[in-house]
This record gives structure tokens, sequence and C-alpha cells, in this order.
């Protein structure tokens, strides 16, 4: 299939070579003409505006948008939707809040346009180990970027397969790593709250090992303080312990690394998705003290911060490549 790219960043431009590892042509198009050179110069049909990558589209055009969620996507989407025709699909893959999702179907449904909400998890690491993808939209439309999303997916591998699966109301994709999740804005509501229980666990492990750094502190009574070595501890937790994880192995590497993880603030910023999750809580009366505790932990940081704080600013750097290092 032929798809346009418009967004080159740490996750659109390795979706594109991902995509053309498998087969695929894609059409890219960036605000930074360096990052259209650096994907021709892969293979690439490079676009010098929106409208030209649309003109190296057939029919049904179909493009995916991979920016930051708000002005950036909301801008470029209603370009897109003055160039589109009936049929094409708008794919938006970044984080964008779910009920900006629904009124965006809406409003293109009434042109005839398609509109796909493509939750995407996988961080700098996607292009190797593919992405976890959480689709809404209606189904011809999820059905016919099937072999985009299976593509860019990272398949069953060698992860066991779950016993007593298999129900007709279960979707066979997920044991590939992506699912249509339901209508427009079910795959961005998923991911929000993917991203929300992200938050607690990656609190629970900062909280945790901020513990074991603490207990050689002089607070305490001599014969009960204890030097111990991060790095170790969490390589031995990464082996056969119940709380084993890929946060847990970015934690280990961040550590061994630098034990005392100087190079980070600790400033650890929120990117949305955990304020929108506890929004979703609140609508729906469920309680989520963890979450929360998450979030605000993520605030105070801003003002107070912790080493467990520079843990989770290594974990968001070694995942997504969010920068937030001493200034």
């Amino acid at each position: 299939m032929r798809i346009g790219l418009i967004g080159l960043g740490r996750m659109g431009g390795n979706i594109a070579r991902r995509l053309m590892r498998a087969g695929h042509e894609t059409v890219v198009y960036d605000r930074d003409p360096a990052a259209i050179a650096a994907l021709a110069g892969d293979g690439a049909i490079a676009a010098d505006s929106l409208e030209d990558l649309h003109a190296k589209l057939a029919s049904p055009a179909i493009f995916w948008v991979m920016l930051p969620a708000g002005a950036p996507t909301e801008q470029t989407i209603e370009t897109l939707a003055g160039l589109s025709r009936a049929g094409d699909i708008i794919i938006d893959g970044g984080n964008s809040f779910y009920k900006d999702d629904i009124r965006r179907a809406k409003a293109l449904a009434e042109r005839g346009i398609r509109y796909v909400d493509v939750g995407t998890s996988g961080g700098v690491w996607g292009l190797e180990r593919g992405y976890c993808m959480m689709v809404g939209g209606e189904k011809a439309a999820v059905d016919l970027l099937d072999p985009v999303l299976d593509a860019l997916a990272p398949g069953i591998g060698t992860i066991p397969r779950t016993p007593n699966r298999g129900d007709k109301s279960e979707d066979p994709r997920a044991e590939k790593g992506y699912i249509h999740a339901g209508p427009a804005g079910a795959g961005h509501f998923v991911k929000m709250v993917h991203n929300g229980i992200e938050y607690g666990l990656m609190q629970a492990y900062a909280e945790g090992f901020d513990i074991l750094k603490g207990k050689s502190s002089d607070k305490l009574p001599e014969e009960e303080r204890f030097d111990l070595n991060l790095t170790d501890i969490a390589e031995v937790w990464r082996r056969g312990s119940v709380i084993s994880s890929w946060l847990l192995d970015l934690s280990a590497s961040a550590l061994a690394d630098d034990q005392m993880l100087e190079k980070f603030s600790g400033k650890v910023a929120d990117s949305g998705e955990g304020h929108w999750t506890i929004e979703a809580a609140m609508e729906e009366a469920v309680p989520v003290n963890v979450l929360s505790a998450a979030l605000f932990a993520r605030y105070r940081s801003r003002v107070d911060h912790t080493f467990g704080d520079k843990l989770l600013s290594a974990m968001r750097f070694g995942f997504g490549g969010h920068v937030e290092m001493p200034q």
C-alpha cells in the first residue's frame, strides 16, 4: 500500500521506515526539510507540502498524522480535510484527547471522509520491536488499513499465548499487538488509560528505588543502614521476579550507566494522558488512588524533586526519548 506520513519525529520517522521494510510505499512530509531528506534517503517519496503529498497518493488517499496533540494535529487535519475526497482516510496516530476524535470523525463523515484514531505505544524502540496499537474507527476503514497495521505491529513473536483465548468476541489481532477497540475515539481512550497505568507503574518503581537509596541515610541508626547497590538490585529483579517489566529493564540500564542518575533533572513532565485518565475516572465515578497520586507526584517533582523523580526521568528518556536533563 501507499500511505502518506505527516510528522517525521522520533516515532513518525520510524513508522515510515518500518512500513518501508515491509514493502509499503510511504510519501512523507515534515516542516523540517532535513527530516524529509533523511526519509527520502531511506527510500521514501518526498513531498514538499501537504498538497504535494496528497497529489502523490492514490485513491482512496491514506494520511497518517503523527504530530503533538492539540493545535499542530488539529490544524493539519483541517488542511487535509480540505484536500481530501470522499472515501479518503485520515489517521491520527498521536496522543489526541479521545473526545476530539469523536468530534473530528463526525465532522469528516459529513464530507464522506473516514477518520481513524490509532493509540500508538512503542516509543523510540518501535522500529525494531514494533508498535502496540489501539485503533478506533468504522470497521470498513480499519479493515482496509489492516496490512499497514499488521506491518507496524510486533507480531506474535516469542510471548507465550494466553490460555483460554479464542472466544468469538475477541479480536485475534490482539496477539499480534493491535486491536480494533471500537468506534472513533475508542483507540485513543484505551491508549489514554494505558498511559495512566504507565504513570502508576513508573511511580511505584521510583518510590521503591528511593527507599532503597535512602537506607544508607545518616538519619537511621548506624546498625540499620545498608549501602545497597541499586544496579545489582535492578538487575536481579529483571531475572524471574514477579515485578520484572520493560520499565524495570530501562531502569536497570539507566542505573548501570550512572547509579546516582546525575544527568537527569527529576523535574518530570506529563504529556496529558494521565490528566485525561483522571478526568475519565471522575466522570465514571471510578476511584483511582494510585493513578491520581502518580500524576500529582509529577506536578510536585517540578518544585521539589527526589532521587525517585530522577528515575522517572530516566525511564521516560529510555522509552520515549523525553529529555529532562539538568539545565
